[in-house]
């Protein structure tokens, strides 16, 4: 008896079962007004043949356990790309070289990070907004704003800099070489006298 699964029900079955065997660059793009075969494209990376063939697999085995139907697997032979097909979900499961060549981010969108690199945005996120509201709160109290302290810098090439920046060098003194001892006067030979 299958039961139908919903759009977020798949893509959260999907999304944690590439996180189970630690698929990378996940991300879920919204095709919804893009096309009317599937409404979400989840993309993933595999660092292997082997690796991207278990990720495709474990999706399956885990919309399966969860009462869902697997349409299709496509490209289990060659491991480079498979593809799962779950109806309004399809997976792509991709090695990194493959994934760059055809650009599925760049064809239906940037999509948004999913799983733990969704969480980890999101964290960011609301810690930006917290720091956001505490510098209008200060100010609106009548506090004087700080200029936002300047992050240091990349070290700049020496030839962006110009001599009003760089510190006179101090010339070192010539130093004397140390004095030779003189050598040792050989006796010369005398020269007989000419006759």
């Amino acid at each position: 008896m299958s039961k139908e699964l919903s759009i977020k029900k798949l893509e959260t079955i999907a999304v944690d079962a590439l996180e189970d065997i630690k698929g990378r660059d996940i991300i879920v793009v919204n095709t919804t007004k893009l096309s009317q075969m599937f409404e979400r494209i989840v993309l993933a990376s595999g660092e292997s043949n082997r690796q991207v063939r278990s990720l495709a697999r474990h999706v399956a085995d885990k919309v399966r356990e969860a009462g869902g139907e697997v349409l299709s697997t496509e490209g289990e032979e060659t491991g480079e790309w498979v593809l799962v097909d779950l109806g309004p979900v399809v997976v792509h499961i991709m090695q990194p070289t493959v994934r760059a060549h055809f650009d599925l981010e760049g064809l239906w969108g940037p999509g948004k990070p999913a799983g733990h690199a969704a969480e980890k945005a999101a964290m960011k996120a609301a810690a930006k907004k917290a720091v956001t509201k505490a510098s209008e709160a200060s100010s609106e109290d009548g506090v004087k704003d700080k200029p936002p302290a300047k992050k240091p810098s990349a070290r700049q090439p020496a030839a962006s800099k110009t001599t009003a920046e760089k510190p006179a060098a101090k010339k070192a003194a010539p130093r004397k070489a140390p004095a030779k001892k003189p050598a040792a006067a050989k006796p010369r030979a005398k020269k007989p006298a000419a006759e």
